[in-house]
């Protein structure tokens, strides 16, 4: 979603780097890029030129003038007035007093409110350890119920309905009651939608409010709207007192100006983002990480937190000792393969770390090449999987035909697997100085330059533990070529 305006502030670095003061004159040049790049990104006009005037007034106070480096003194000055404009602090749900807490879901028709439901109740549940209770009170779209009730069923989350023919209102108020009595610690409202600002649903929205007197009303909105989604959430905010903003479709080509705009339009918080279709695409809002991952500095701690969710830490404990005696197989390759799967896409993954993802930006990512991968492995015998070195020129005619690949393929895989198995193996014995960013992770070659950060710790992020290496090439042959070569599927 920051692409756009991630490369203009690396751009504006550049113009600073070397600098020895920050000056008027030079602090123009870097943000010149950057004024565009908000504007063009659909940034609200104001917010634009406010934030624009704040980066001016901090990066020519005192203390940055005394800076040993000016580039890095920018972008942290950037990074500070970023902070700010997307609401300075992580803010989070409101807290019942006593009784359930009732949070009340409104928002534009297709912005993806009811999804978003089932979205939060998934994420109360399995990071908050809630007990929720889900609301179908979007009487307006057809099938909008039906299709609460089937989100409820794959989460096993209870859905409560009422088919009587009440009004939302009182639909509302019944599933409050109902929660009430069955000792549900949260309630979820899906409340109706409307392509657009419309009297009568405000007015009903406002009784469902007043009857059910939510503890915080939760305004979706679609960030591929752009300013059109700021408008809509000030004119909801005058007519409902709204505890936060939720930004869906994150992922998609929008160019950021809600996210960018919101905060400072309507004064209120944006709390999760919605980052893709699946229910657990759902992730909380925290405006230092967010800025870090528009300026290029990664994410890690979201990524590290992503990745204690999905990997068991004691398996992972077990085959990194396998892996430092060379004992690695196929087997072990395929569980690896199925927690990287399991991170989410492969660009979104690595896009966390620093300086990454402006490296990733003109690759193109296959993440169908895992479910070759996988196929592949899927067809080789239990005793094939485990000895590796029997699989001969027959065996992997009969592997290529199994999993519809060509032999070149099989081929690629097993020379891959071989070649991490004699670095880890090297590894163990304290050769390479410790592996580079992802180098020999899950068979994608070594990522040198600016793709060879800190490893992530784990089997299956380039070696256990944090380390990493230098982020020097550590063999002679091109790393980024090969692994760009392998996400595309490419022969080498």
């Amino acid at each position: 979603m920051f692409d756009l305006l991630s490369g203009a502030l690396n751009k504006a670095y550049r113009a600073i780097v070397g600098q020895k003061v920050l000056t008027e004159a030079n602090v123009e040049d870097g943000i010149r890029a950057v004024r565009q790049a908000l504007l063009e990104a659909d940034v609200n006009f104001a917010v634009a030129r406010d934030f624009i005037e704040d980066v001016k007034q901090r990066a020519l106070g005192q203390d940055v003038l005394k800076a040993v480096d000016p580039g890095q003194q920018f972008i942290k000055v950037v990074h500070d007035a970023l902070t700010a404009l997307l609401g300075g602090e992580k803010v989070g749900l409101p807290v019942a007093p006593q009784g359930p807490l009732v949070l009340m879901l409104a928002g534009l028709q297709g912005s993806g409110k009811t999804t978003t439901c089932g979205k939060l109740a998934r994420w109360l549940k399995e990071e908050k350890k809630k007990n929720p209770l889900l609301v179908a009170a979007d009487l307006q779209r057809p099938a909008a119920v039906d299709q609460l009730a089937t989100l409820g069923k794959q989460l096993g989350i209870e859905v409560f309905t009422d088919r009587s023919g009440a009004a939302a209102p009182e639909v509302c108020v019944r599933g409050v009651e109902h929660a009430k009595r069955l000792m549900h610690d949260v309630v979820i409202l899906d409340t109706a939608g409307r392509l657009h600002i419309d009297d009568e649903l405000m007015a009903e929205l406002a009784d469902v409010q007043a009857r059910t007197k939510p503890h915080g009303v939760l305004l979706v909105c679609d960030a591929m709207l752009g300013q059109d989604a700021v408008n809509s959430a000030k004119v909801f905010h005058e007519r409902l007192p709204i505890w936060g903003v939720v930004l869906t479709k994150t992922d998609g080509d929008a160019r950021g100006g809600a996210a960018l705009s919101i905060k400072k339009v309507t004064g209120r918080p944006i709390l999760f983002c919605g980052s893709g279709e699946k229910l657990d695409d759902l992730e909380e809002f925290d405006p230092p990480r967010m800025a870090g991952r528009i300026l290029g500095m990664g994410d890690v701690v979201s990524l590290v937190e992503k990745a204690q969710s999905v990997i068991d830490e004691k398996q992972a404990e077990k085959e990194a000792k396998r892996l430092l005696k060379g004992q690695f197989d196929f087997e072990d390759f395929l569980r690896q393969v199925g927690m990287l799967k399991r991170l989410g896409p492969l660009k979104k993954v690595l896009g966390m770390l620093p300086g990454v993802g402006q490296a990733l930006k003109e690759i193109d990512f296959d993440d169908k090449r895992f479910k070759r991968v996988e196929a592949m492995i899927q067809s080789m015998t239990v005793k094939e999987r485990r000895h590796p070195d029997i699989i001969d020129i027959e065996r992997r005619r009969r592997i290529a035909k199994g999993s519809g690949n060509e032999l070149q393929a099989v081929h690629e895989l097993i020379k891959q697997f071989k070649t991490m198995q004699k670095m880890m193996s090297q590894l163990g014995k304290g050769g390479f100085g410790g592996l580079a960013g992802l180098g020999g992770a899950g068979g994608f070659g070594d990522l040198p330059g600016p793709m060879g950060g800190p490893g992530l710790g784990g089997p299956g992020f380039g070696g256990p533990g944090s380390g990493g290496g230098s982020g020097k090439p550590q063999r002679p042959q091109s790393g980024n070529d090969a692994f760009r070569d392998f996400m595309r599927g490419r022969k080498r």
